[in-house]
């Protein structure tokens, strides 16, 4: 603190006890070390405060900071919601304009919904059942492309029913069919 060397103290020390005497000594360096004690109590106590009040202090300055930083940030969130929603009203009133021309062409055109094309959902749900009126003609697969004829080239072609011309048979035998193992030759 003070600048003293042990050459001084020991000047002082003589001094004193020249000055006080042997009896008074050591009461008065008792309240001299009292004195300091008090001093030094005094300069921490200070020392402390002003501490606190610097951390309060940079505790202040750094939530200004976060509270500036939150609301640049609440800004830009306002402004780009802002460009979101005049984005939104422009496909609107878009969509108000030219919808209505949009709908009429897609109209003409089917709409798929459903499952996805190939999956056996997808093809239960296509196959289209044929006319009231034209019942000879077999249900086909819309998803498919029509053909050169106008047909699904997928489309199941119609069981020909066989001739009923039977051939005179006279053994039963004779009129299983052969089995693969016993065919006759060509």
């Amino acid at each position: 603190m003070f600048d003293i060397g042990f050459s001084e103290l020991l000047v002082i020390a003589v001094v004193a006890l020249v000055v006080l005497g042997p009896e008074r000594l050591p009461k008065a360096a008792r309240f001299a070390g009292l004195w300091v004690r008090r001093a030094r109590n005094q300069w921490d106590s200070v020392k402390q405060e002003l501490e606190r009040e610097l951390h309060a202090d940079e505790i202040k300055r750094q939530f200004r900071d976060v509270q500036s930083s939150v609301q640049d940030t609440e800004a830009q969130l306002r402004a780009s919601g802002e460009a979101v929603r005049r984005e939104a009203e422009m496909m609107r009133q878009d969509v108000a304009r030219h919808g209505d021309a949009v709908a009429a062409a897609a109209s003409d055109e089917p709409v798929m919904t459903g499952p996805a094309p190939g999956s056996p959902a997808s093809v239960a749900q296509h196959v289209v059942a044929p006319d009231a009126a034209d019942a000879q003609t077999p249900p086909r697969d819309a998803m498919a492309p029509p053909g050169i004829d106008g047909t699904s080239p997928r489309a199941t072609p119609a069981p020909v029913p066989p001739d009923p011309v039977r051939l005179p048979h006279t053994d039963d035998a004779a009129a299983e069919p052969p089995s693969p193992g016993n065919e006759a030759p060509r």
